[in-house]
């Protein structure tokens, strides 16, 4: 359950917008006419402004607030200088085999790995829950479509409307991937990424994970891709085909057919 959250704005040509947006997610709405730190009604606010749409932690000390942006910051660093299909991602997947996958990011949170498989070739299919992520993630896309380095890279990253669960089974991609949020542990968390610690504590673990893997496992034509946490267990118990390890997690990696069949 969702720990209390409103969604929130400053700008009262924003207000209108801003309310109809917490009634599709079902959130009360406050306007803001004070600093966030002051806030002690609510946890965390979902703000809109202009710019973007991002989640900020309130009261004394809180961090900045967390938006999706794909065209700056650590996104845009990894987008350059991240390592191309030297990447443990791109292996998992396959573009170590061929170029230019299709693959479903069934648990798309802030689409960081969506973004990295686009900027590889990949046409990303993106799904996405939880509705202030979602909300966040949209508007990531939007401003990114706008912006001359990336809009090329996000236009092969749709938002779908379902999650894997309504999606039909005759909608197949080449690759299904999988990062099902897992509970935080102090040994995984030497320096817990801010937005991370935000969605563990407004999101918390995803109890039906397991239940992801069969659904994947349904619209993948070649493999299913789980990221997973050091020593977490494999999704609902099934033993991966291979896995392959990184510094703080690994893949596993379920072959359902060859990738050398597919065709170039």
């Amino acid at each position: 359950m969702l720990n209390s959250i409103a969604v929130a704005t400053t700008d009262r040509f924003l207000e209108s917008e801003s309310r109809l947006l917490a009634q599709s997610l079902n959130l009360p709405f406050i306007f803001l006419h004070e600093p966030i730190k002051y806030i002690s009604s609510y946890d965390y606010l979902l703000l809109k402004a202009v710019d973007s749409v991002s989640i900020a932690k309130t009261g004394k000390g809180a961090p900045k607030p967390v938006c999706v942006d794909f065209a700056s910051g650590a996104v845009d660093h990894r987008r350059r200088f991240g390592g191309g299909k030297g990447q443990d991602i791109a292996k998992a997947v396959g573009l170590n085999k061929r170029s230019s996958l299709s693959v479903l990011d069934a648990t798309a949170g802030l689409g960081r790995d969506a973004f990295v498989l686009a900027c590889l070739g990949c046409s990303v299919s993106l799904c996405e829950r939880v509705g202030f992520v979602r909300a966040m993630l949209e508007d990531g896309l939007y401003r990114g479509s706008f912006h001359s380095e990336v809009a090329d890279i996000v236009a092969r990253m749709p938002l779908l409307d379902s999650d894997i669960t309504g999606l039909d089974e005759d909608a197949k991609f080449d690759v299904v991937y999988l990062d099902p949020m897992y509970p935080h542990t102090e040994k995984s968390s030497a320096a817990a990424k801010k937005e991370m610690a935000f969605f563990r504590d407004l999101v918390g673990k995803d109890l039906d994970a397991d239940n992801l893997l069969p659904h994947a496992m349904t619209l993948a034509e070649y493999r299913v891709v789980v990221k997973r946490p050091k020593g977490a267990p494999c999704l609902n118990d099934v033993e991966p085909t291979y896995q392959l390890e990184g510094k703080s997690g690994r893949f596993d990696i379920y072959v359902l057919k060859s990738l050398d069949l597919l065709s170039a």
